[in-house]
């Protein structure tokens, strides 16, 4: 079985730069992070081993326990910063500059008067971050979720972790239902989605399956996998090397590999390894060979 990877898979800058920013802290113990610091639970299980205070994100309406507050790569909402500052918190801010130009994107349109469609994940906490600073919004995950605005201005942006052909889909599909409105759409998708996007759609043509990497609670990881089986290629979403399973390779000449933007680098190389090490039983299985 041959294993070829994706030319753009693993960890953005975004996330890169937060977990720079974690490892310098000296005293984890007084530290609260705000939520899940990025969707990967290896991650996740090191930073508790490490000490820090840990809020989860459906959690956050509780104050942390801690006087420095650490603000995640997607970001919170200004009311959100104004409620935690108030409470005498000092912010550590760790939010990806392309998360806080979807924000500035999103308060664009609401300032020039737009009713705001974001398209995204509802309950994502990017798209909480989001909504929360606007008086007139909908969140739109779907094409059935679309209906006909009561609003002359509809103002389209998205969730920076969104597919961009789902997004053009969308934004025709709301065109197409409010011919009444004046539209405008500000591209919010980050480049690093955009750039793991074209190498997965780079590397379809060539594989028999794929196996996706990253965390179970990954948007973007879950839309690579989403994308596979939209192009009729069998996906198989894992967290690491220990989740794969040599049975769903069974007839697979060609496994394709590719990773959310939270997948640390040591992740991917593992599951690599293992994906080689399975090809190469198989060819010993198939020639009778004994090792």
């Amino acid at each position: 079985m041959n294993v070829i990877q994706a030319d753009v898979l693993g960890m953005c800058f975004g996330v890169r730069d937060a977990l720079d920013i974690i490892r310098d802290i000296e005293r984890p113990h007084d530290v609260t992070i705000h939520g899940e610091l990025v969707h990967n639970e290896k991650v996740l299980a090191e930073l508790e081993a490490r000490g820090f205070h840990q809020t989860k994100e459906r959690g956050r309406h509780a104050l942390p326990v801690t006087d420095i507050v650490l603000i995640t790569a997607h970001g919170i909402s200004q009311a959100e910063r104004r409620r935690l500052e108030a409470a005498g918190k000092w912010l550590l801010d760790t939010t990806c500059p392309l998360v806080t130009r979807a924000h500035h994107a999103a308060q664009k349109l609401q300032q020039e008067g737009y009713h705001v469609l974001v398209i995204g994940k509802p309950g994502h906490v990017e798209v909480r971050g989001i909504i929360e600073d606007l008086n007139s919004f909908d969140v739109v995950e779907k094409l059935e979720d679309l209906r006909t605005y009561p609003h002359r201005r509809l103002g389209i942006m998205c969730q920076t972790t969104t597919q961009v052909r789902h997004a053009e889909s969308v934004r025709a599909a709301i065109a197409a239902k409010n011919p009444h409105a004046e539209i405008r759409f500000i591209d919010t998708i980050c480049h690093p989605t955009k750039d793991h996007q074209k190498a997965l759609e780079d590397l379809l043509d060539q594989v028999d399956a794929m196996v996706v990497v990253g965390g179970r609670n990954s948007n973007n990881t879950r839309q690579l996998v989403a994308r596979c089986r939209e192009r009729g290629v069998p996906a198989f979403h894992v967290q690491d090397a220990d989740d794969l399973r040599p049975e769903w390779f069974d007839g697979v000449h060609t496994v394709g590999l590719t990773a959310g933007t939270s997948t640390l680098a040591e992740t991917i190389a593992e599951v690599r390894s293992a994906l080689v090490a399975m090809g190469e039983s198989q060819e010993t299985y198939s020639t009778g060979c004994v090792a």
